[in-house]
């Protein structure tokens, strides 16, 4: 009896993020955008978020760190989201602290208006990280830790904009680590990238994995094939299926989800 309880104790603490009946639209639109989804993502591993255009995968990601809230229109959800058995949408969340906590990397490279070093920097010191020695070391270990820092160790203080595309995707993804987040969501962090820099890019992702647990929405169902832990397969604001990657993909339990990845559809 006591070893059937530390078995679904360990099982219950791999879940670091809880989604439990969500339905989720915008203020004065009809329809839900998001339809009863039930679904929890595991610690340390990537799971991808898989589906056609306009199934609500962005959407679905943006709710896990309320980014969904930065656009004016009003955001009407119920059900709940728990992460680390938390509800992030109890009234007294700190916003600022969540999005510490859940990081966001998203498609289109965006780094700052400034030079690489004050990219990393800038968020850095919004939460009150002022030393320079400190700073210094969080820079380096961040660029390193995506592979950057080998190749811009020597202009830190150039233009980040003067990068290349797959350079600066890297660069946003330092930063977004820089503040050492439990949880990293990449809203389709490949789709404006070369082959080369995807394949590095996913190459870096499945690195962060021991660090970080990465929620990926992609479009391409060979990167999630490739990369990813799990996958849930998304339909109309429906959660059609969820299941290790492998099993989704080569043996899928539900007809939709079959002709989805035969391209029938």
């Amino acid at each position: 009896m006591e070893k059937t309880k530390k078995i679904i104790s360990s099982k219950e603490e791999s879940n670091i993020i809880e989604i439990k009946n969500l339905f989720f639209k915008y203020d004065k639109s009809e329809e839900f955008i998001l339809n009863d989804i039930s679904l929890n993502f595991k610690k340390n591993v990537i799971t991808a978020i898989i589906g056609p255009s306009g199934c609500g995968k962005s959407t679905l990601l943006r709710t896990l760190n309320r980014m969904n809230e930065v656009i004016k229109i009003k955001p009407i959800l119920k059900g709940k989201i728990l992460i680390n058995k938390k509800n992030i949408y109890d009234k007294n969340q700190n916003l600022s602290k969540l999005r510490v906590n859940v990081g966001m990397v998203f498609q289109k490279p965006n780094p700052f208006a400034m030079s690489i070093y004050d990219n990393i920097c800038y968020p850095l010191k919004l939460f009150g990280i002022k030393n320079k020695k400190i700073l210094n070391q969080i820079v380096i270990e961040s660029l390193q830790k995506v592979a950057l820092y080998d190749e811009v160790k020597n202009k830190l203080h150039s233009f980040a904009q003067d990068l290349s595309g797959g350079q600066q995707q890297r660069l946003c993804i330092a930063r977004a680590i820089a503040l050492c987040p439990k949880i990293l969501l990449m809203d389709e962090p490949c789709s404006s990238l070369d082959p080369i820099s995807t394949l590095r890019i996913e190459a870096l992702i499945r690195t962060l994995r021991k660090d970080f647990t990465i929620v990926l929405v992609t479009h391409q169902m060979q990167q999630a094939a490739r990369i990813a832990d799990y996958t849930a397969f998304l339909y109309n604001g429906k959660l059609i299926e969820y299941n290790k990657t492998k099993i989704l993909f080569f043996k899928p339990k539900n007809k939709l989800t079959e002709n989805y990845l035969s391209g029938r559809f």
